[in-house]
């Protein structure tokens, strides 16, 4: 274990440390406030990989850590297929002067580590592997938390734990659903596919959607949607990769939720933790850089000038809000022009009720 939380007191706790938690951590690192990132496994870690639109290059720079993404040799490409079984088409993503603007292929795993690697240098404090046990409360705000490797008092704490919702759930907050339960089935192939190779492809269906792309050198990933239930493992599989080697599947719960309050007294929820959308919205990992980044420099600010209370859960609550209600307006529309949409679109109002 990377140090001993007994007794520990910092500015900042952060539970998780994926690219939300990181991100978070990094923020109030980098401005000399003492953070402690509670991390339960080690690294690496096997995470989905995502498509990163170019504009995640920008959020790369803020936090310091583009050089060494360049570096790290993700595929990158100029735009995805899109299509249905009656064709396909190429979207490139545009370009300026420069050329043509290429997204990321990242293999998490990878650039979870080169994330919390910056935090760490900053002077981050990474308790790994450790378990966050339960938030320690005072007078209804959150002052830290109890973990496996000892109590750590903190000024605020950060939940980027992922779409478990952690702090959520033991604090009793609401949580908006927007869909019934959605499961993406996704798998490794290892063999050659060049049609794959120079970029992602994204195919609907008279049941959903599948996602393909090539994730490193002989390796190939795929997602699988079914809108109207769970998708069978063989018939997640695209048939532009079908006769490799597969190497694993395995599932995730995608369902559409949110927090009705991903910010209060003495907390902030992160990434997944604040809010889960299926992967056609296209923004998990941005959602989570941008989503950390934002609640570390609001808790920095409060923390600045002393004002733990202040308007900065109000502000987040906003930016998260109009953020997740673009997507599911995005995805409602995107559904609703399938063949067949999902019969549960016509209940999925653009304001969901919380449940407990």
């Amino acid at each position: 274990m990377a140090g001993d939380a007994a007794a520990l007191t910092v500015d900042v706790a952060v539970v998780g440390a994926g690219p939300a938690g990181a991100s978070a951590a990094i923020a109030c690192a980098e401005v000399g406030l003492r953070v402690a990132v509670c991390e339960l496994r080690r690294f690496p870690r096997d995470r989905v990989g995502e498509t990163l639109h170019p504009g995640a290059e920008a959020v790369f720079e803020r936090l310091g850590v583009l050089e060494r993404v360049s570096e790290a040799g993700f595929p990158r490409h100029a735009g995805i297929w899109v299509g249905s079984q009656d064709g396909q088409r190429f979207d490139p993503y545009g370009e300026d002067a420069g050329g043509p603007w290429r997204g990321f292929q990242a293999w998490r795993a990878q650039l979870d580590s080169i994330l919390l690697e910056r935090a760490r240098e900053l002077g981050a404090r990474v308790l790994q592997p450790c378990r966050a046990l339960a938030p320690r409360v005072s007078d209804g705000r959150v002052t830290g938390l109890r973990t496996t490797a000892g109590d750590i008092a903190a000024g605020f704490v950060v939940d980027a734990g992922g779409p478990q919702q952690w702090l959520a759930r033991r604090l009793g907050l609401a949580i908006r659903r927007r869909s019934p339960r959605l499961v993406a089935r996704y798998g490794y192939l290892a063999g050659s596919r060049p049609v794959r190779d120079l970029a992602p492809a994204f195919l609907s269906d008279d049941a959903g959607w599948t996602w393909s792309a090539r994730v490193r050198p002989g390796l190939y990933q795929w997602t699988r949607l079914n809108l109207a239930g769970p998708a069978p493992v063989i018939d997640g599989v695209p048939a532009d990769l079908r006769g490799l080697e597969s190497l694993r599947t395995a599932g995730a719960d995608v369902s559409w939720r949110a927090l009705c309050a991903p910010a209060g007294q003495g907390y902030f929820a992160v990434g997944d933790a604040a809010a889960v959308l299926d992967p056609a919205a296209s923004h998990g990992v941005l959602r989570a850089l941008l989503s950390g980044l934002l609640a570390g420099r609001l808790i920095a600010a409060c923390l600045d000038s002393g004002q733990r209370h202040g308007n900065s859960p109000d502000h987040y609550r906003a930016w998260l809000s109009d953020w997740v209600e673009h997507d599911v307006r995005r995805l409602s529309e995107l559904y609703g022009a399938f063949p067949e949409p999902p019969a549960w679109l016509a209940d999925c109002p653009l304001r969901g009720s919380p449940v407990a």
